[in-house]
């Protein structure tokens, strides 16, 4: 017997009655179909999901219709938390789309940020409505402070500043250019000393950020370095990641071989970005850690085509690292799902599809409830956000996506978004955006 049952129930009519004496303008309830909310394992059928004040009151059996709210009938659907895509670079334009280095030198940090406003506009209509963006500079803060005012439309942010790393790393802008050039901006990650290590995660801090992105490995879209060493200090990772955890921020590092990865994560980094050489051994102590692993295996798919048929575009030196490594994360991946690590979404992309990430890891053995939650609970639970997003409950921001049909039978729907809501505005429905401003 059930004896919290009769409690539960009480809880649900009371907040239904609040709801209902409550009514304004805001007020709506949204008739499912089926529901996946990001708690539970298996959807709930026929529900009705009650919204007040931009949050969800209530989740109850059946569809219920309380007097003065707005029905939005999505009994043909299935409705899911907004989705989270934890690693992305709001600005950042798709490879195939600009020249990468006369992109960079000829635009500046406010034409980055009328790009991010594009792509962020975009982002939502896909449905996601959270992001987690993780290396930008002033132009990301500015974005997401404009989002949070209502100015612009876009998902929630969590922003990095300039990624944290070494002297010729992967985050060095200087790079591949004539030594000769420089920029006031391009000193803002470097990082060659513990102390300064420190500085910088406080300064990040003062000008906004509220996470940090740290550089332990080299990179492939970067002229110079090389993605399976270490470049970091074990010193300069561990006074980063220290410092950012006593700010109350959390911190992503890029690391691609084990060496980087098992450094990052013995001085208790919270994910690991990409993590495409990884063994078994690394994954192991990851998960003995309880490390997230980020592997973003769209943006290899999507560098590996451009260095394929448009190396020209890339960064000097960039194709054949492309070439040679762009296949292997895919490979990888399945080693990563074996060995329980928890696997968060994120695609690396700011313009483009990012829907695409849901295929690649339903391919690379995810089932598709498992890319789901990898995309809105295990998500939140990375940001620290549980308690706000990645689920359908009381309490949590009416933050809802819904497709026209069986994500579970058919995959292929969650690149298909019909319906959006953010914090209880409806940004599309019926496939189109609604033209709220």
């Amino acid at each position: 017997m059930n004896l919290r049952r009769p409690t539960l129930l009480a809880g649900t009519l009371l907040a239904a009655m609040a709801f209902a004496s409550a009514s304004s303008a805001q007020d709506a309830v949204i008739h499912a179909g089926r529901l996946i909310d990001g708690v539970l394992a298996q959807p709930r059928a026929k529900v009705s999901i009650l919204i007040h004040d931009g949050k969800v009151a209530a989740v109850e059996p059946g569809f219920v219709s309380p007097k003065g709210a707005e029905i939005v009938d999505l009994s043909d659907a299935t409705v899911m938390p907004g989705f989270i895509d934890a690693h992305v670079h709001i600005t950042a334009k798709l490879p195939s789309s600009a020249n990468a280095t006369e992109d960079w030198l000829t635009h500046s940090d406010i034409d980055r940020g009328f790009d991010g406003a594009k792509f962020a506009r975009a982002m939502l209509q896909q449905g996601f409505t959270a992001a987690r963006d993780v290396g930008g500079g002033p132009e990301t803060v500015a974005l997401r402070a404009a989002i949070n005012d209502g100015r612009v439309l876009g998902p929630r942010l969590w922003v990095a500043l300039e990624p944290l790393g070494p002297t010729a790393g992967h985050g060095d802008n200087r790079s591949g250019l004539d030594p000769q050039l420089s920029h006031p901006g391009w000193d803002n990650g470097i990082v060659d000393t513990a102390e300064q290590a420190r500085l910088r995660v406080r300064e990040h801090q003062r000008r906004g950020a509220n996470l940090i992105k740290i550089m332990p490995s080299g990179g492939i879209a970067s002229t110079g370095d090389d993605p399976r060493q270490q470049l970091m200090t074990d010193a300069e990772i561990s006074t980063a990641i220290s410092t950012a955890h006593s700010l109350g921020m959390k911190v992503a590092a890029h690391a691609y071989g084990s060496e980087s990865i098992a450094a990052a994560v013995r001085a208790h980094v919270d994910s690991i970005e990409h993590g495409s050489f990884a063994t078994a051994e690394t994954f192991a102590l990851m998960k003995a850690n309880g490390t997230y692993l980020v592997p973003t295996l769209t943006v290899f798919e999507v560098f590996f085509q451009v260095a394929r048929d448009h190396p020209e575009l890339l960064r000097p030196g960039t194709a054949a690292k492309e070439m040679a490594n762009d296949l292997l994360p895919k490979k990888n991946f399945p080693n990563a799902l074996k060995s329980g690590v928890k696997i968060v979404y994120g695609t690396d992309l700011g313009e483009g599809v990012h829907s695409t990430e849901f295929r690649l890891l339903i391919e690379g053995g995810m089932t598709p409830m498992e890319a789901i939650t990898a995309a809105t609970r295990t998500a939140a639970e990375l940001l620290g956000a549980s308690d706000r997003i990645g689920s359908v409950q009381a309490g949590r921001y009416a933050d809802l996506v819904a497709v026209a049909g069986d994500p579970l039978q058919t995959p292929e729907l969650l690149g298909k978004i019909s319906f959006v809501m953010k914090g209880g505005q409806i940004v599309r429905r019926n496939g189109a955006a609604t033209g709220v401003e």
